[in-house]
């Protein structure tokens, strides 16, 4: 009936058209159909045909507005309700504000709970700007600017608290700091503007301290003093060897900027600065160019020649300039010292010069150009200017001193020596590595296009294990992906990740197994800890808020192995019961780690990293 229908209402349009078309008896004897009902059909089809014509692009949403409004409303109410309920958890101005961690957590959630809400839309509703809630939503918040509860230890000014002529207001201060949510800044500033309490930080600090409500994070101590390594640089004479390094030189030129490598060859006896280069960036170009600038200045090359570790410094182009006269030297390793005669050329240079902004309309070029000429005068004005640490003698006085046949002899030799105990020692290492390693990081640096001609870095690399060299390796592609690795570096920075990697999986192994072995012998120290997990299990029967949850009381915990029972408690709850994919439970505690800023982002990248290798173990 619905064919004979469609054929008759086309017949109409055919006819008037001109086209072919059957006649009324023809459509009911071949479609066996009534001439009343098909003619019923007929109008009703034709009737129907104007609300099936839509306009070209997407249908129009169908939320009426005032549901919208509605639950914009009704996110505001919320948000509203929270920080009435934690003061601080929003602190700062119109232009930048930070954010506590309680309310990165509770905007999560209000989140997962509408996730059918348009994100521009949710984001206004929560007054959180959506470039700072995308990196939320996205795991991604790797700044410690909004770092919670840090402030610097107390220091002398706050030695003589006396908590009794103050008790009032240490009483106000405490009491404040229960139901504070922002950071320790904006808490001192709560506290003398709002309390009207006239306590300086380290006042404040101290007085939390004393009655345990914070501990302050405390920085690393400094290095010993670097005096005690003076004088350790053996050195023959003038011309016996030079140091090599490059240093970064901005030259501002009108309104434009330019900046240039600047490469110096520093006689490693006298002091003196030998060869100087400028060019656009410190590669093998560079070295060679101030070789022979250096070559030209004195007539001579030396007879060794220290580079640091950079692989341009050590190309087959360097090997040539070098020739067979003059002895190619690494740098070692965690001693900066190595390069002392270039840097401290490099701090004179900048203590020397006035800065560097020529007002002209020129090009690079002439940037360039004046570099190099103010380069060259300082270098040949100081090489002239006495030095009272060697007895009034300037560095050119120095380097011409008279040199016997047995002292250059005494010099090659202890020179080759020390090449010959590095080729060695760098043998040994390569003996010692793992096949599979070494295939794995040739094509990650043939993929990274990483310069290592002479396999130096990718020896020290797989001297780890394989898990680290995978996970140093995808850190760096993460990190070259976001464009988060600093400007210029190289395969050295990839062995700065496998270290920190190695050290942290070292650290992180033995903490576990004393955990373990403590939780295996009932050791009373980790009865309430095991106490608070089985509670936490009952009271939270929803796995993913008990995820959330045991997250939560890892990253609060202020010892390392509380911490990590408290990893291993979600790591455990996500591997033992989730009986489908656990990628999303992942993620989630993933991206809840990432909002919590009370801890630095090496904590937070090492409790993620922690998480997956339990859950998906290479070995």
């Amino acid at each position: 009936m619905l064919v004979a229908a469609l054929l008759l209402a086309g017949r109409g349009h055919l006819h008037r058209l001109g086209l072919p078309h059957p006649s009324v008896a023809q459509v009911l004897e071949a479609t066996d159909v009534s001439r009343s009902r098909a003619y019923e059909l007929c109008d009703g089809l034709l009737a129907a045909l104007p609300s099936l014509q839509r306009p070209v692009g997407r249908p129009a949403t169908t939320t009426p507005i005032a549901a919208c409004d509605d639950i914009a409303y009704a996110l505001s109410q919320q948000v509203l309700r929270f920080l009435m309920d934690h003061p601080g958890c929003v602190s700062g101005g119109p232009a930048r504000r930070r954010y506590s961690d309680p309310f990165r957590h509770f905007i999560l959630a209000l989140r997962a709970q509408h996730a059918d809400v348009e994100l521009e839309r949710f984001a206004a509703a929560v007054l959180v700007p959506l470039g700072t809630l995308k990196p939320w939503l996205d795991a991604r918040a790797a700044t410690d600017a909004d770092a919670t509860h840090e402030a610097p230890a107390p220091n002398e000014d706050c030695a003589d608290l006396d908590t009794t002529s103050h008790s009032p207001q240490i009483h106000t201060v405490l009491t404040c700091w229960k139901t504070w949510q922002g950071t320790f800044t904006d808490f001192c500033d709560h506290v003398r503007n709002e309390q009207r309490i006239a306590f300086g930080r380290s006042l404040i600090a101290q007085i939390l301290f004393v009655h345990g409500a914070r501990r302050p994070h405390r920085r690393r101590g400094r290095s010993p003093d670097e005096r005690a390594l003076r004088g350790a640089f053996e050195t023959f004479f003038g011309g016996a060897q030079w140091v090599g390094d490059g240093s970064p030189i901005v030259v501002t030129l009108g309104q434009e900027r330019f900046g240039f490598n600047l490469e110096l060859m520093v006689d490693a006896h006298s002091g003196g600065f030998v060869g100087i280069s400028v060019r656009d960036q410190e590669d093998s170009a560079a070295v060679t160019e101030a070789l022979r600038d250096g070559a030209q200045t004195t007539g001579e090359v030396p007879l060794a020649l220290l580079l640091d570790n950079r692989p341009s410094n050590h190309t087959t182009d360097v090997d040539t300039a070098l020739g067979d006269l003059t002895l190619r030297i690494r740098a070692t390793q965690g001693r900066p010292q190595n390069k002392a005669h270039c840097e401290g050329g490099f701090g004179l240079f900048q203590q020397s010069i006035p800065p560097l902004e020529l007002h002209a309309l020129t090009g690079r070029d002439l940037a360039r150009c004046v570099l190099a000429l103010v380069a060259q005068t300082w270098a040949r004005t100081l090489n002239h200017r006495p030095r009272l640490d060697r007895g009034g003698r300037s560095r050119v006085e120095l380097y011409n001193q008279p040199v016997t046949p047995a002292q250059i002899d005494a010099a090659r030799a202890a020179l080759q020596e020390r090449c010959r105990q590095q080729q060695l020692a760098r043998t040994t290492a390569a003996a010692r590595q793992d096949p599979l390693v070494r295939t794995l990081l040739d094509e990650a640096f043939e993929r990274l296009g990483l310069l290592d001609p002479e396999r130096h870095l990718r020896v020290a690399i797989a001297r780890y294990p394989l898990d680290v060299v995978v996970d140093a390796v995808a850190i760096f592609e993460a990190k070259r992906r976001v464009h988060m690795l600093p400007q210029g570096v190289d395969a050295r920075y990839l062995l700065g990740i496998a270290r920190n990697l190695g050290d942290a999986r070292e650290g992180i192994a033995i903490a576990e197994t004393l955990l373990r072995a403590r939780l295996d012998a009932r050791d009373r120290l980790l009865a309430p800890l095991v106490q608070a997990r089985e509670a936490a299990r009952l009271d939270t029967p929803d796995l993913r808020a008990r995820v959330l949850r045991f997250v939560d009381l890892a990253l609060a915990a202020n010892r390392c192995i509380d911490r990590l029972f408290w990893l291993l408690a979600t790591a455990d709850a996500i591997h033992l019961e989730t009986h489908g994919d656990p990628a999303p439970l992942v993620h989630a505690a993933a991206r809840h780690i990432h909002a919590t800023h009370r801890v630095t982002y090496r904590e937070r990248l090492d409790a993620a990293r922690f998480l997956i290798a339990k859950i998906a173990p290479l070995d």
